[in-house]
């Protein structure tokens, strides 16, 4: 779901243990956030914004960069089967997994 973008309004941010490149108007799934529906959120950890001749790297964060971005959902993922087995030994462990996930929209890159 890209857009057009601009010189200044790609960044690369850090949340949830993971690492995301984000432009104005993207939507992600992130490890679960304690945020409701519609708040605002804030990522301070930006470890490089911009593009081209104007890009700063951060180390290992950029000083005062921050996204904003603003909470639209709350979900489940698919469900994953774990399933261990070991051959010839009658050990078999069948397990299911659903992550949480909440979905933001990208609503401005400062620097």
């Amino acid at each position: 779901m890209r857009r057009a973008t601009t010189v200044s309004d790609q960044a690369i941010i850090k949340t949830g243990g993971k690492q995301y490149r984000v432009a104005v108007g993207d939507k992600l799934r992130i490890e679960k956030l304690d945020s409701a529906v519609g708040s605002p959120v804030e990522f301070n950890e930006v470890l490089f914004i911009g593009r081209g001749a104007e890009a700063r790297v951060g180390t290992p964060i950029v000083a005062g960069a921050k996204v904003s971005a603003q909470v639209k959902a709350h979900g489940r993922g698919k469900k994953l089967v774990v399933y261990k087995f070991r051959r010839r030994k009658n050990y078999r462990r069948k397990n299911g997994h659903r992550q949480s996930f909440t979905e933001v929209e990208i609503t401005g890159i400062s620097a």
